[in-house]
């Protein structure tokens, strides 16, 4: 199984990190490790950067914020140590954190250390040589969806994360927050950007009640467990995490969702294996989290709408920096065509209401 985790590259360039000053940084702190400094980086996120680093027998994980970011609150490392400090005790597949460094100093920005999570990550494909039969597949989808209902299920204010985000008209902001995101971001001309903007204006319902949400879950950031793939050992990237209403929580999974009956255009959107047979529809994982949290989910339409919206927003801001030339990473080349078709299936989901 060991060949099967995700494994790390040499860094990107342009995304190098000052060796001399972290090395420095590093033997401050962890007086006990003395060694040789190596660093790699962990190749497929889009966001936050993120770099394996050893030193003597010492392993670590470092994230800091991407390269030429004009979104400041997107990347507040400091934020994201605060979260996980508080939660990893009460939920444990968030990470252990170790240190955070607010002196830029050392690497032109804020950063952080954690504990590293060695598990399977599934990405749009499952590993080849995975052992990935349908009832496996089953199980990891209802693995996947119970979390995110354990998580919505923690009481904020006892684990001490009460002020991390406003739940009185979370949604209001939300929608309105990332409409101006785009257009912050802009480089296209792209027309489905006007009418679901409005669409979603038009048919914003009530909140629910408010819980901590991640903001991003998707299978590309749920490390399993090598020796029991349906078990939960790693939840990543909490760098949206806040206090708002779950059902939007939801509607990012599912966004991220595809069934195998989709479209082609829709499967194209893939990221994860959740159409492999055996798995849950967006349908199905819909009734099971109302089966297990008891919530109102038949505005789930809308959620899914914004949610698929609000990913077309994401890739933007990153094509932003690829356009603008403040990162090389080749892959963001292809971003307009996969935000066009996040943009035509939200509108696909406010026209026919399906989920």
């Amino acid at each position: 199984m060991a060949g099967l985790q995700d494994q790390t590259t040499t860094v990107r360039s342009g995304e190098e990190l000052d060796l001399a000053k972290l090395e420095l940084f590093l033997v401050s702190h962890f007086t006990d490790k003395v060694g040789p400094l190596v660093v790699r980086q962990y190749p497929s996120g889009h966001s936050n950067l993120t770099y394996s680093v050893q030193l003597g027998s010492r392993e670590l994980v470092l994230r800091r914020p991407p390269f030429g970011s004009k979104v400041k609150t997107a990347h507040d490392m400091g934020r994201e140590f605060r979260v996980l400090s508080k939660l990893h005790d009460h939920y444990l597949p968030a990470p252990r954190v170790l240190l955070f460094c607010e002196d830029t100093s050392v690497l032109g920005a804020p950063f952080y250390l954690m504990e590293p999570v060695h598990g399977i990550i599934l990405r749009s494909d499952v590993p080849p040589g995975l052992d990935f039969p349908p009832e496996t597949a089953r199980r990891v989808c209802e693995s996947f969806l119970d979390n995110l209902a354990f998580l919505h299920g923690l009481d904020y204010n006892a684990i001490g994360l009460a002020d991390l985000g406003k739940p009185q008209g979370y949604l209001e902001r939300q929608v309105r927050g990332w409409i101006e995101r785009y257009h912050g971001s802009k480089t296209h001309e792209i027309p489905e950007v006007e009418t679901i903007s409005q669409w979603i204006q038009q048919h914003m319902p009530a909140s629910d009640a408010a819980a901590l949400i991640h903001n991003d879950y998707k299978y590309d950031n749920v490390v399993l467990d090598p020796n029991d793939l349906t078990k939960i050992i790693g939840v990543l990237d909490w760098e949206m995490c806040t206090v708002g209403d779950p059902l939007t929580d939801l509607g990012s999974a599912l966004a991220y969702w595809v069934d195998a009956s989709d479209p082609p255009e829709i499967l194209e959107t893939r990221w994860g294996p959740t159409s492999y047979p055996g798995s849950l529809t967006r349908a199905q994982l819909v009734q099971r989290y109302a089966q297990k949290t008891g919530r109102d989910v038949s505005n789930m339409a809308f959620h899914l709408a914004f949610a698929r919206f609000k990913i077309a927003v994401i890739v933007q801001q990153i094509y932003y920096r690829y356009h603008q030339g403040l990162t090389h990473d080749e892959r963001f080349a292809t971003m307009p065509h996969r935000i066009k078709l996040l943009l035509r299936a939200a509108l696909q989901t406010a026209e026919t209401g399906a989920i």
